[in-house]
């Protein structure tokens, strides 16, 4: 049966789908389609972001972030040091993220907050969820900027009840500097590397004294020029070669019990606050559903000297790389990611012959992971590596199968907690057919 329409009467069906597209069209949030969308909007993704968008145009770049305020973990990280390397100047986290927010923005980069990536639907399309709805970006290249997070208690398999007080260094900062909530009086800190003085730095605003600092190592994990001045700020002691084993409380922590890993003796701490500092892992979801190949040993993306995953135009930078580096650092990564993403745009493709980097004991991984035969350097022309022992006097050395291409004495120490930096020219005299590049001592 046909429906006929009578000349000069309304036409109910086509004013109804007009209706219905008008709604669609309000419902859904304005979005240009992007030339490079960046999921993350900390150091390295507003970094990239800044240096990409003057070339590309106003609403060129567009970075998602899950929070509602971009800036990533500076934002709520309330005391100085940032800024030294990619900025040539000193600032609290707070200015630091504000600065990198505005040169974005500025730059004419497009920034959504309460945007959460939740999957691939393509290869350079993203599904996105916004308190406006759903959306699909689709883009020429994507950069993943997601960064790391600390392993909280569950996944430490520490003992004992569950009682308030336990938090992550990510968690009581967000609590004390975002939120200007109380913590208790007395704390127990687990790590002794650089965000574990972060973490007594906001404790002792918050008015909590650190009882004790506990780390496994035999060694304090950070710089010298940082747990030599922060033992200033300790009302308790930094105890090396311990452990935390259980803890003790049900509504609310009562105390922790600590053993020494030498002697097996343990003994308890009274607190009411427990910190679990370090011991990061990347936030590396989206490229575990995208099927991005993982490195295992950083177990973030595996890239190449110039930060290509191995998705083409799909590019990785900051902590999801290497977890965990400094701001800055990962804001340099950010920088380096937008030159690649830009030759990308161009049409420039990487060479398909790649040899692998391998970190061989005492580190744990290295990054890159990967070297592109005619690639430059990695960002600041450095390798980074992860050592899970503390040594004083490092020779690197690099084999390839059973040639020794190089041996050199490192004029700092490898130690676990903090990332140990290699000149890129280490890797001179790389056979492209000569099989994985192993680096170890």
């Amino acid at each position: 049966m046909s429906t006929s329409h009578t000349p000069g009467a309304p036409d109910y069906a086509a004013l109804a789908a007009e209706l219905a597209a008008t709604a669609a069209e309000a419902a859904a949030p304005e979005l240009r389609a992007p030339d490079v969308v960046i999921v993350g909007a900390g150091p390295a993704g507003l970094t990239a972001a800044a240096e990409l968008a003057p070339a590309l145009g106003t609403g060129r770049v567009l970075v998602l972030d899950r929070e509602p305020a971009a800036g990533g973990i500076p934002r709520h990280s309330d005391h100085t040091g940032y800024g030294v390397r990619d900025l040539k100047r000193v600032l609290t986290g707070p200015a630091y993220a504000r600065t990198l927010v505005d040169k974005a923005l500025a730059a004419g980069a497009d920034i959504r907050t309460e945007a959460t990536v939740t999957g691939w639907s393509g290869d350079r399309s993203l599904d996105v969820t916004t308190p406006d709805g759903l959306l699909r970006v689709d883009a020429r290249a994507v950069i993943l900027a997601t960064g790391a997070r600390e392993r909280p208690r569950s996944a430490r398999l520490i003992p004992g009840d569950r009682p308030s007080g336990v938090y992550t260094t990510g968690q009581l900062q967000n609590l004390v500097h975002l939120h200007h909530e109380e913590v208790g009086r007395r704390a127990v800190v687990v790590g002794a590397e650089l965000v574990s003085w972060s973490a007594v730095l906001t404790l002792r605003e918050a008015g909590c004294r650190t009882v004790l600092m506990t780390t496994e190592h035999e060694h304090p994990d950070a710089y010298a020029a940082f747990h030599l001045p922060g033992r200033a700020l300790l009302d308790g002691r930094l105890a090396t070669g311990t452990r935390v084993t259980r803890i003790i409380g049900r509504g609310r922590l009562r105390a922790v019990e600590v053993e020494e890993t030498a002697t097996g003796r343990r003994h308890t701490v009274e607190c009411d606050t427990l910190i679990l500092t370090g011991d990061w892992i990347p936030d590396h979801e989206l490229v575990r559903t995208g099927g991005l190949d993982l490195d295992p040993g950083t177990k973030g993306p595996l890239v190449d000297t110039a930060l290509r995953t191995s998705r083409p135009g799909v590019f990785a930078a900051g902590n999801l790389l290497h977890a965990v580096d400094t701001a800055d650092i990962a804001a340099l990564d950010g920088r380096h990611a937008a030159r690649h993403v830009r030759l990308w745009l161009d049409g420039h493709r990487a060479h398909e012959v790649s040899v692998p980097i391998v970190a061989d004991a005492p580190f744990r991984w290295v990054a890159p992971g990967l070297l592109r035969i005619g690639d430059p350097a990695p960002p600041r022309g450095r390798l980074l590596l992860w050592t899970d022992r503390l040594v004083r006097a490092p020779k690197v050395t690099v084999r390839q199968g059973s040639r020794t291409l190089n041996r050199r004495t490192v004029p700092w120490p490898a130690a676990p907690g903090r990332v140990f930096r290699v000149p890129w020219n280490v890797l001179r005299d790389v056979d492209p057919k000569g099989g994985p590049i192993r680096i170890g001592l």
